[in-house]
């Protein structure tokens, strides 16, 4: 999500509209997009932690040449060439964290992963904004390659391994347990796409609104950080409240789209109104990745490979429904079409009672017996 906060910069330095530019987030969703399912299947008989270590070396990679891609074209194969990697990575690292802890502490566990994350929200975007108008925005992709780096080696060292496989019984429940896994990653593709079409423009809708230039960077790190708090309350409900707090974070991200249409151009509710939105989306990931988890209705690999594909179809669809909303009729209505989605994906969790319980899974004796098909490698 670099190019969010430096769209901008990289416009006017390649000689692309901020629109055009906004692809460099499509053409990364849609390789994830594609790619996460095929990848997954092909992979899954391949070592859980090596593959999570190949896959952040071609990201790594991937960020290098984008800071030295001399035209559009090659940043966004370069780009392209990152969405290959997170398509293995996030899709087996939804399954991987599953499988660390035991299934009533999924919830809490998938938390803490959205956590890490929301954190690079937090801290990458805003100061890779900050860092890209300080210095330029190949920079701040530099930087990233490193940071990647350090990631790749701490996983090597500290990471435990774990088993793959898990899938679940061929039995007479397995049709409803799919039917509810097809809710949940429709939950989620519905979320990111609204989240999405409008995110992908914020820097060029605070901007427009009359925000500084200098003071975006901070304001990003703000509205990121509320996405924490998001986080921790979806960490402290998931495991005992799962639907009520799927239903809150949903509810919160479309009021607030909708006031920051309804105000714009107003800085201040503006303002107000994406510091709500931020903070419920900060806890919807966990949700989505949890519910979709809880199902059943494939392997934890597999459930992952299935989120992952949704919230980039998502993220990649938002990014471009977003720009023609912008390059059509306006920034203005942008906000609006973001708060519909959402709307939409409220809409099918107030409906989908199977698919979003509230499960009591310290007693329940399918979450305890239940454990994916593998035993846990560490408990928290």
């Amino acid at each position: 999500m670099v190019p969010v906060g430096l769209l901008p910069l990289i416009s006017d330095d390649l000689g692309v509209t901020e629109s055009v530019a906004g692809l460099l987030v499509t053409a990364y969703a849609f390789m994830v997009a594609v790619l996460a399912v095929p990848l997954t299947l092909g992979t899954r008989r391949l070592p859980r932690k090596g593959l999570l270590l190949t896959t952040l070396v071609i990201y790594t990679a991937s960020n290098v040449l984008v800071a030295f891609a001399p035209t559009f074209a090659v940043v966004a194969a370069a780009r392209s060439l990152g969405g290959v990697a997170h398509a293995v990575f996030f899709s087996v690292s939804i399954g991987y964290a599953s499988r660390l802890v035991r299934p009533y502490l999924t919830g809490r566990a998938l938390a803490l992963v959205t956590a890490g994350g929301t954190a690079g929200f937090v801290l990458g975007v805003p100061l890779s904004t900050a860092l890209g108008t300080a210095t330029d925005w190949r920079t701040a992709f530099l930087v990233l390659a490193g940071v990647c780096a350090l990631a790749t080696a701490m996983i090597a060292v500290v990471l435990p391994p774990v088993p793959g496989g898990g899938a679940p019984p061929a039995d007479a429940a397995r049709s409803t347990r799919r039917t509810a896994l097809a809710l949940a990653v429709t939950v989620n593709g519905l979320t990111f796409l609204g989240q999405y079409t409008v995110y992908t423009y914020v820097s060029v809708l605070l901007l427009a609104a009359g925000l500084g230039a200098s003071t975006l960077g901070p304001v990003l790190l703000v509205l990121g950080a509320l996405g924490l708090v998001g986080t921790a309350y979806a960490a402290a409900r998931l495991d005992s409240h799962q639907r009520r707090t799927a239903v809150v974070a949903l509810a919160t991200i479309g009021a607030g789209m909708l006031v920051v249409g309804l105000t714009f151009p107003g800085i201040v509710g503006v303002l107000v109104a994406a510091a709500v939105w931020s903070t419920g989306f900060g806890a919807a990931p966990s949700v989505l990745q949890t519910s979709a988890i809880r199902t059943h209705g494939a392997s934890p690999d597999m459930t992952g490979a299935l989120v992952n594909t949704t919230a980039n179809i998502g993220i990649g669809g938002g990014a471009a429904l977003g720009g023609a909303v912008l390059a059509g009729v306006g920034l203005g209505v942008v906000p609006f079409v973001g708060a519909a989605l959402v709307a939409g994906a409220l809409g099918v969790v107030l409906l989908a009672r199977r698919t979003f319980p509230n499960p009591n899974p310290t007693t329940s004796p399918e979450s305890l017996s239940d454990d994916g098909g593998a035993p846990p490698a560490r408990t928290t």
